[in-house]
């Protein structure tokens, strides 16, 4: 099927479709939501997808998972090649060749990948955040920008600026909800993506959480704590899932399809009384396939609808 989706994308090359694959199954290996929402995108626009995550994914193993087969690869040394890339319009790399090409079909911002890769490089020296502004500072590349090299691929009904910030919000909706459910992975990582002040003022601090994971128990105080950043997280889905219907008709059901399921971790989370030290909240298999099936159905009648118009950056249709 990844050849199918490189055939209707127009991508020929041989080595550069060795890429997009590439990208792709490391998207359906370790994003098991996010694949399942590309999978309700227009098959042209589906290896761009994949290239970005493909790209995000090496990253963050680089700076978590040293060991996980990038050990030959530094994060200054990505970095180097990804805007020696993207100056020259194509790289050699087996997986930068994809996001180069993504990045040059979509005139993605190069200021964006370095937002990105500069939070990559946060977490190799910053362990705590002192409060939400600095989360923010971290969340906005680590995440807002991903929602927004995604925005090009997707299209919009709109302006893209008018649906730029929607894009960002549910990005950060994403990571934030992975905060949550990582809570006891993060500090074996020796990282709490929490702001300290929030938690301090339910006396909860790092030794806390370090007691917790100990236990596998949810102190009330960290219950409380985290039942506070929960709310927060429900309100900024609520304000991103404003922007679904900016978005070109035919990627509507992909978003809303990954915003769901995403959400409903959330839900997950707050069913067990927030017990993230002693399990790691998931989505069922089942769930998931009921949530998809709907998506798709949508996806078959947007398709069905007529073709789309996307709209560019100043309001043009393209």
């Amino acid at each position: 099927m990844s050849a199918a989706e490189l055939d209707a994308a127009g991508v020929t090359d041989p080595g550069l479709r060795r890429a997009y694959q590439r990208c792709r199954g490391l998207n359906a290996r370790h994003g098991r939501t996010y694949f399942l929402a590309t999978r309700l995108l227009p098959a042209s626009r589906r290896p761009a997808v994949h290239a970005l995550y493909g790209f995000a994914r090496w990253a963050d193993d680089i700076v978590d998972e040293p060991r996980a087969g990038h050990q030959d690869r530094t994060l200054d040394e990505l970095r180097d090649d990804l805007f020696t890339g993207l100056d020259r319009g194509h790289s050699a790399d087996p997986v930068l060749a994809a996001v180069v090409d993504t990045a040059r079909r979509y005139g993605l911002r190069r200021e964006l990948f370095e937002d990105f890769l500069h939070s990559m490089g946060m977490d190799l020296t910053v362990t705590d955040y002192p409060d939400r502004a600095a989360l923010d500072r971290y969340v906005r590349g680590s995440a807002e920008v991903i929602g927004l090299l995604v925005l090009p691929v997707l299209g919009t009904a709109v302006p893209r600026p008018e649906a730029a910030p929607f894009a960002a919000a549910l990005g950060k909706a994403f990571q934030l909800t992975n905060f949550l459910r990582d809570v006891a992975e993060d500090l074996d990582r020796g990282r709490v993506y929490l702001p300290a002040d929030e938690l301090a003022a339910h006396g909860v601090d790092r030794d806390l959480l370090l007691w917790c994971r100990r236990h596998r128990r949810t102190e009330p105080r960290v219950r409380r704590a985290l039942a506070e950043q929960h709310a927060r997280t429900r309100d900024i889905y609520r304000f991103a899932g404003a922007g679904i219907a900016m978005l070109d008709p035919v990627s509507r059901p992909c978003v809303e399809t990954a915003r769901t399921l995403y959400a409903l971790i959330l839900d997950r989370i707050e069913e067990a009384d927030f017990a993230v030290f002693a399990n790691r909240a998931v989505v069922g298999k089942w769930r998931r396939i009921r949530v998809g099936g709907g998506g798709l159905v949508r996806a078959v009648r947007a398709r069905r609808a007529g073709p789309s118009c996307p709209v560019g950056a100043e309001g043009e249709v393209t």
